[in-house]
């Protein structure tokens, strides 16, 4: 059918019902698209009906609306408007391909359309089409030069296609147009500056990435990524003492930043384990509190040097109260010898605090206080379930548990204690007592409905997780949704062991639908 051209009234009220898509008042707009189409003469208006029908979309009433937009687009073939429309709809069901197709059909009606070009680049994007992204955004500097989005997508274009020359070239050229003094400070403007210092970097040009970091390090607001982007590429250029000074500058602002402890050794390239040590007992001096400068040489160290770093290090931390302590020392449990130190220090720590509340019955300081030998206790039952001694890990978490029942910390180990040995029903019961404790928390809710459906306990994990999930939808539908892939592949593997292979291929092809490689794991 020819294309039905609105009077003046009638394309005012489909101005309007454009306006109140936009600001999401849907059932103002659906009356306004009822004024026109009322009149006989626009019954068949394309472009309403298809307006129409993204409107019901919105209010969930898709089949309705993919009939209307369809009808519509048959009705106006030659529009963008309907093209458009159908293309959103595609892109609200996930159809990202034939959306692609439906903006490509509407820009051959009006080949400059802002919107349609933006939306196009978007699914470009989404899909790695990053050739037809660069296009797309090459048009879109040319209709708006003007605009900072325009030069920089089409900086990213390049950048992806790791042309990284050309997308420094390009964000350079717009940098030239910029009039910000050099004392002025303008955040999006340094946000471009360190933006194109990494193109530089990534393009291998460390020394004019070096000279660019210089001459506009007053412009740059975020002095802590200079500094750090400084240190790489000094020893990226082989100039050692300047990037030892940067990264002691460093140490002194974050002591407890592991980088910048690597970063000072790249820098000072020590010949032996000596050298090496002395870096960080040089360190101990200057920031006595400090964790990190006495954990990490515990990396290199072996012997009685081990004992005396690590003797050091868990004193600070079970003092403090630090839970993550084994955590941190878990890389440590390849070598044999470190294990057998780790546990002679800690039994003794744990046999001592018990009697008098010391780590050494030949400490002369202040007493620990309890929670110290709690943090022990913890530390064991970590220790002893991951070298496979379930029944003394047990021993020492319910002892724990015993003497505070409130802490989520020892109900979340004995879970995974349980997980560890087998008997995932009662990892699951004690991962809920676990949550019941903190029901906001949405870190330990996703581990228990985990564990949960390792268990076969599908309902109540699906339950379980529908506290944080978004009201109106089942659990399930949002956290498909927002691709929760993890959800999906346990419930899949639950499905798989309960004997219920239906169920699980669904939840493949649910799986497969996002991450089309992510079969294999089933």
């Amino acid at each position: 059918m020819p294309t039905i051209t609105l009077p003046p009234k009638e394309n005012a009220l489909f101005k309007r019902i454009l306006r109140c898509y936009e600001h999401k008042q849907y059932r103002n707009g659906l009356k306004f698209c009822k004024q026109i189409l009322s009149n006989p003469k626009f019954a068949e208006h394309g472009e309403t009906l298809a307006m129409k029908g993204l409107t019901l979309n919105c209010l969930g009433k898709k089949e309705e609306a993919y009939e209307l937009v369809r009808r519509g687009l048959r009705n106006d073939l030659k529009s963008h408007v309907c093209w458009h429309v159908y293309g959103l709809l595609q892109r609200s069901d996930k159809k990202y391909d034939e959306a692609i197709k439906c903006y490509r059909n509407a820009l051959k009606w009006d080949k400059d359309n802002l919107q349609i070009l933006r939306d196009l680049s978007l699914l470009q994007i989404q899909m790695r089409d990053l050739e037809g992204y660069r296009e797309t955004r090459y048009q879109l500097l040319q209709l708006r030069p003007a605009q900072r989005a325009s030069w920089i997508g089409y900086a990213v274009a390049y950048h992806l296609l790791e042309d990284f020359e050309m997308a420094a070239k390009i964000v350079e050229e717009f940098r030239k147009t910029q009039q910000v003094g050099q004392n002025k400070v303008d955040y999006e403007y340094s946000e471009l500056l360190l933006y194109q210092n990494q193109v530089l970097r990534e393009a291998s040009l460390h020394k004019e990435a070096l000279d660019h970091l210089n001459n506009y390090e007053k412009q740059i607001c975020d002095k802590l990524a200079v500094e750090e982007t400084r240190g790489e590429l000094l020893l990226r250029l082989e100039r050692p003492e300047e990037a030892s000074e940067v990264y002691r500058r460093l140490q002194e602002r974050n002591p407890e930043n592991w980088a910048y402890y690597q970063g000072l050794e790249n820098a000072l390239k020590p010949g032996s384990i000596e050298e090496r040590q002395k870096i960080y007992e040089e360190s101990w001096v200057k920031f006595p509190k400090g964790l990190v400068p006495r954990r990490l040489p515990l990396n290199f160290l072996t012997g009685e040097k081990f004992r005396e770093c690590l003797d050091s290090y868990l004193r600070m931390n079970f003092s403090k109260g630090c839970p993550p302590v084994f955590t941190t020392l878990k890389s440590l449990y390849t070598d044999k010898e470190k294990v057998t130190i780790i546990e002679e220090l800690v039994v003794g720590y744990e046999t001592c605090l018990k009697s008098c509340r010391m780590f050494s019955k030949n400490d002369n300081g202040k007493e620990e206080p309890p929670t110290t030998l709690l943090w022990v206790q913890y530390f064991l039952a970590q220790h002893f379930d991951f070298i496979g001694q379930p029944t003394l890990a047990l021993e020492y978490i319910n002892t724990a548990i015993d003497s505070t029942p409130t802490l989520i910390e020892l109900f979340l180990i004995k879970a995974k204690i349980y997980k560890h040995a087998g008997n995932i029903k009662e990892a699951a019961r004690w991962m809920d007592e676990a949550q019941a404790l903190d029901t906001a928390d949405r870190f330990i809710n996703s581990k228990c409905a985990k564990y949960m459906l390792k268990a076969g306990l599908i309902k109540e994990a699906e339950e379980m997780c529908s506290k944080f999930t978004r009201e109106g939808t089942s659990a399930v539908e949002n956290l498909n949704e927002m691709q929760c892939m993890w959800f999906q592949t346990e419930c899949a593997l639950a499905y798989k062991s309960m004997n219920k292979f239906g169920e699980a291929l669904k939840k493949c092809h649910e799986i497969e639908r996002w991450r089309p490689a992510s079969w294999y794991l089933m």
